[in-house]
């Protein structure tokens, strides 16, 4: 047996005795199914849409056959149920027959994507979490290693934004395939972005590329892309960054208003201008 009192780990670890963590100080794995990739995705900053391209890559993937989970990390400000409409909805804790350990059972969106969220566990998802750094890398701990994923064939890790505590976790600890970064054109440029990339080249996660989000709008008459943002081009943008551009995507206001009602997985399941998120992945 561990001893949990010498663990570097020991404060971010989301079990008590190091007996039952997997690969304590080291890359955690999930405890209840198998995981063949992981991808974390994360912003610079927020309001860029980050959650919301997690959640069509998520879609994306299932509309193609694959098995997918979401692991939303970001803990004080959880969107995901949101996003796939399924926040009425709550996870249960179930045991898992071997002593008093229990294991979390993820709600299922319409396509079966597997969703856990701080905000599917408390009561009301308005209830706020007031927890300091440790207690939080501890439960977002919990909720990669002890939720029944099953066997996936994509797990996406949608990360709150900047280079804080949970981001460390993440890159330090779970054993990611690759991380996608979101940015928007006028932060495309911004130091805060750049930071993002050399963290991740720092702790040695490869970074697919980023994906340029609001990058501009369609004319209703003539169909031509206007940049509002920034009038630079999208791969001018990457090319700053020194990683690739994946997709360059437009502010879309009937992808927003399906949101508000709760029916994004409905909107881009039928939507054929999204699926170029995902070639990178595949």
């Amino acid at each position: 047996m561990g001893n949990c009192s010498t663990c570097p780990s020991r404060q971010s670890c989301g079990s008590k005795d190091s007996s039952k963590s997997q690969n304590c100080g080291g890359k955690q794995t999930p405890k209840y199914g198998k995981v063949s990739n992981i991808i974390g995705v994360i912003s610079g900053k927020g309001g860029v849409g980050k959650s919301t391209v997690t959640g069509i890559m998520a879609i994306e993937l299932a509309k193609k056959g694959f098995k997918v989970g979401v692991l939303d990390a970001d803990i004080t400000g959880p969107s995901m149920p949101r996003f796939f409409g399924v926040n009425e909805e709550r996870a249960m804790m179930m045991p898992t027959g071997i002593g008093d350990e229990t294991k979390f059972i993820p709600v299922e969106t319409e396509l079966g994507i597997k969703v856990i969220s701080i905000n599917l566990l408390t009561e009301k998802e308005e209830q706020p979490v007031i927890w300091r750094g440790p207690v939080i890398n501890g439960v977002l701990n919990q909720m990669f290693m002890e939720t029944a994923w099953e066997d996936l064939d994509y797990l996406l890790i949608d990360m709150p934004p900047g280079t804080g505590d949970i981001a460390l976790t993440v890159m330090q600890s779970f054993p990611l395939t690759s991380m996608v970064i979101v940015a928007t054109p006028q932060d495309m440029v911004s130091m805060i972005v750049k930071k993002v990339v050399i963290m991740a080249e720092k702790l040695g996660v490869p970074v697919k590329g980023v994906v340029e989000n609001m990058s501009y709008i369609r004319c209703g008459k003539c169909n031509e892309k206007i940049r509002i943002f920034s009038k630079k081009s999208a791969e001018e943008h990457a090319e700053y960054l020194g990683i690739p551009l994946i997709a360059e995507l437009p502010i879309n206001l009937d992808l927003s208003e399906s949101l508000e009602a709760g029916k994004a997985e409905e909107y881009i399941k039928n939507n054929l201008e999204y699926e170029s998120l995902i070639k990178s992945l595949l």
